[in-house]
């Protein structure tokens, strides 16, 4: 919070709490009581407040374990005939033992299924990921996807020299008439 605050709090705030505590005293009225407690209250009040909208602002952290899963397309960010084309022919999953499993579909039907590895390179904030094929890989696979993150979610974005970013996301697959 900034100096406003803090000016406040440390200077303004305990003589306010000292003159209605006085004027409560000397005019035993309860008017004086009442902002009295209210004034000892505000900064309580103000710090839950902060607390409860940091939950809805400050993105989640990620671990190792929260990026094991099963991914699909994110229709959500590009929404078009090439999104949902996208979601019926990509999907993948990173397994437990840091395996890939890319999956070239025909909506609910597997065509091809590219493998690799996957490496976390754990020197900043949030695991990022490196992916490797085994053999040559598929064109969405080349590259270090980018990991962003929202309040209660995160995703990862893909380059792709044949279209462009591809967002991805923790989920299952399931069919969806369009």
């Amino acid at each position: 919070m900034g100096f406003g605050f803090n000016l406040f709090v440390v200077f303004i705030l305990p003589v306010l709490i000292l003159a209605l505590l006085i004027a409560w005293i000397v005019f035993q009225k309860r008017i004086f009581g009442k902002l009295l407690l209210a004034t000892l209250a505000f900064p309580f009040v103000l710090f839950a407040l902060v607390q409860v909208i940091g939950i809805f602002i400050n993105k989640k952290n990620i671990s190792h374990d929260d990026i094991y899963g099963t991914y699909i397309i994110d229709r959500s960010k590009f929404n078009s005939k090439q999104a949902m084309w996208q979601y019926n022919h990509f999907r993948f999953e990173i397994t437990r033992k840091n395996g890939l499993l890319f999956y070239k579909t025909e909506k609910q039907k597997v065509v091809k299924t590219y493998t690799g590895m996957v490496t976390f390179i754990d020197g900043s904030a949030q695991p990022h990921i490196v992916l490797k094929a085994d053999s040559p890989g598929y064109h969405l696979i080349d590259s270090m996807p980018t990991l962003y993150r929202a309040p209660f979610s995160f995703y990862y974005v893909f380059y792709s020299p044949r279209f462009g970013n591809v967002f991805f996301k923790k989920g299952n697959w399931e069919e969806i008439d369009k």
